[in-house]
């Protein structure tokens, strides 16, 4: 029979053909819920290394990534609660990262900052030579796959030095940090929309500013006086990003349910 003769080469085309982009569509609700997973990422570090060993707490946090990554690879399409339980799970471990660096290890975070921003950039230019493409819409091999989610997890990285580099050591304090960070994101958002600004060159800066915008505010929100914030907690904080990740993840599941379908590999 022909189907007992196809070759492997086939059978792997085929399987390419199978998967749809693996991200969301770039709406203001996609924003959102990126804000939100920065914010509960750095909060919820925060509370889980001051609440239980802090190395048990990173190696918690590495597993469950390597965890909902593995179930992300294994999906042929975007599916909104797996895509977005991995983003939150590296924003957690991506803070954990950064904090580990600079606490652990004595490294400054203007040091780290530019570290993990050479890492980014070597990763985006690897990224290129091999793909010819940084689009985000063109997610639809696992090489691609791996190249973004290196890059995703390098942004929150960097986007947390970044943060606690402006909010920390130069003692903006988080709340003029978080200011700051509002109106440096407004450069890509002005430069697409009225200056015709590459689109994937804003979406990336947008994305890893998101990262210490996020966090700022949260921080700001959770920590107590003495660090510059008003003290609410990095538990309860955690807790209300969480419920409303938890929301904005429900609706775009709704939503996405009659559109997004596999794409027929015949």
């Amino acid at each position: 029979m022909p189907e007992t003769r196809r070759g492997t080469s086939s059978t792997a085309l085929d399987a390419a053909r199978a998967m749809t982009d693996k991200v969301p569509q770039i709406t203001v609700l996609f924003w959102v819920v990126k804000v939100l997973t920065t914010g509960m990422g750095e909060t919820a570090s925060d509370f889980l290394v001051t609440t239980i060993e802090p190395v048990v707490a990173v190696a918690v946090a590495l597993l469950a990534l390597i965890a909902i990554l593995v179930v992300q690879f294994r999906m042929r399409r975007y599916v909104p609660w797996v895509y977005w339980s991995a983003a939150a799970m590296v924003s957690v471990f991506g803070t954990m990262a950064a904090d580990v660096v600079h606490v652990q290890f004595g490294v400054p975070y203007a040091v780290s900052t530019v570290v993990f921003a050479v890492a980014l950039a070597a990763v985006f230019t690897l990224w290129w030579s091999v793909e010819r493409t940084l689009s985000i819409h063109s997610i639809r091999t696992t090489r691609r796959e791996a190249f973004y989610w290196a890059a995703v997890l390098l942004t929150f990285a960097l986007g947390t030095a970044t943060g606690d580099w402006l909010a920390s050591s130069l003692g903006l304090g988080y709340f003029v940090a978080g200011l700051v960070f509002l109106v440096l994101i407004a450069i890509p958002a002005i430069g697409y929309f009225f200056f015709r600004m590459n689109a994937i060159v804003a979406f990336w800066i947008a994305y890893v500013l998101t990262r210490p915008l996020g966090a700022s505010f949260a921080d700001w929100l959770g920590v107590g006086p003495a660090r510059g914030g008003i003290g609410l907690g990095t538990g309860v904080i955690t807790a209300i990003l969480l419920a409303a990740f938890i929301v904005c993840v429900t609706y775009l599941s709704l939503q996405n349910r009659p559109t997004q379908q596999p794409v027929d590999a015949a």
